[in-house]
């Protein structure tokens, strides 16, 4: 699609990617291992963009592997906002995080709702396994509505384990929030059987058919055509320019 846009003389090709695919696989975690974030990178810059807009990547760091413009959306303000209207008062609430990578994040939308947070010991012993160890700060999720927040849910399983841990820290309930739904393998009867009351998504990946009623998905429409209509107008720009014409 990129390439049939240059080839008709397209004025400027912006990739719209809302789920930046291979965005896990951005370090080397193991000897010889690619880092293949890095290659769809360069395969789309050699296809001819020249901008690309896109929703919270795994890592932010990401955007180093582009030499164009890389414009990085959240899901962040349409999922706290969900979450505070839905699940009552914010004192009754937690907001946990599934390991240490993800507290920068956890703690930015725990300020969105007002709520505390804590964070979930976990360990990767190997591709696709984690264990869970113990809850840090159990103390906050006794007697709460517990809330895991991450950027995507891919199998579940991880998931699964971290909302039993958090349960059996004393949670009266355990949702999870993420903004983009992968669902691979055996995810939905994995989630089905875990103790989660409910998922939360956003549509940057097309749910399958099968999806159990847990699962609820929020649209990122607006978030994204407002940043292309943006980039399209050159409104900062246009602000900018206004307030020089002013000095003069």
């Amino acid at each position: 699609m990129i390439d049939a846009a240059v080839g008709a003389s397209a004025h400027r090709v912006i990739a719209v990617t809302p789920w930046y695919g291979y965005s896990r696989q951005d370090k080397k975690s193991a000897p010889r291992e690619p880092i293949t974030a890095r290659l769809v990178a360069r395969m789309l810059e050699a296809a001819g963009i020249d901008r690309l807009l896109t929703m919270d990547l795994h890592a932010g760091q990401v955007q180093g592997f582009f030499q164009k413009p890389v414009d990085h959306m959240t899901a962040l303000p349409v999922l706290s906002q969900y979450v505070g209207d839905q699940l009552g008062d914010p004192s009754d609430l937690c907001i946990i995080s599934p390991d240490a990578g993800r507290v920068k994040l956890t703690r930015k939308f725990a300020q969105m709702v007002g709520a505390p947070y804590a964070l979930l010991e976990k360990e990767r012993p190997a591709q696709q396994v984690a264990e869970i160890g113990y809850v840090i700060g159990a103390d906050k999720v006794k007697g709460r509505k517990a809330v895991i927040v991450d950027d995507m849910i891919d199998t579940g399983g991880t998931l699964a384990a971290g909302a039993q841990t958090v349960l059996d820290a004393g949670a009266s309930e355990v949702y999870a929030v993420a903004t983009h739904g992968l669902f691979s393998g055996d995810a939905f009867a994995t989630l089905s059987n875990s103790p989660l009351a409910g998922i939360l998504v956003t549509d940057t990946v097309p749910l399958r058919v099968g999806a159990p009623e847990l699962i609820r998905v929020l649209s990122c429409a607006d978030i994204l055509s407002d940043s292309v209509r943006r980039i399209f107008t050159d409104d900062s720009v246009s602000e900018i320019f206004a307030g020089e014409n002013q000095l003069f």
